[in-house]
């Protein structure tokens, strides 16, 4: 798996090793690092023991680079990177800041695939291209 994944705002690569990396924030405002793993799908990561959310918790995401949020603008409660595959091809990668929620959303020119037990719970990525147009989405 040589996929790499960037900050859509300065570019940077968060991938270091087997992880993706992000700074993340609490709703107590709590501060920390968080380590993803990079495939679709795999929902495993790592975390200080001490630094602590609860399921159900809005997690706030930036870049360890830039330090800008990494909100997506379809929903607040996604996260948007970009992965570049190993044919350099970019794709948009949303997945949910809900704590426990498992959901991802990779957009490409091929479409849309959606992975994750909780993905339906995000109606934006099943409507048409005209519809999206239309919202200026």
């Amino acid at each position: 798996m040589n996929n790499q994944y960037i900050c859509p705002l300065c570019r940077g690569h968060l991938r270091v090793g087997e992880y993706i990396v992000f700074k993340i924030r609490n709703t107590r405002r709590e501060k920390g690092l968080l380590l993803i793993h990079p495939e679709l799908g795999n929902y495993s990561s790592i975390k200080h023991p001490q630094f602590h959310f609860e399921e159900g918790e809005r997690i706030d995401f930036f870049c360890p680079l830039c330090l800008q949020s990494l909100d997506a603008a379809l929903d607040a409660n996604l996260v948007h990177v970009v992965l570049i595959d190993e044919y350099m091809k970019e794709h948009e990668i949303y997945f949910s800041r809900i704590a426990g929620e498992k959901s991802t959303y990779t957009v490409s020119d091929e479409g849309i695939k959606a992975t994750g037990e909780h993905s339906h719970r995000y109606t934006i990525f099943k409507m048409s291209d005209e519809l999206l147009e239309h919202l200026d989405i």
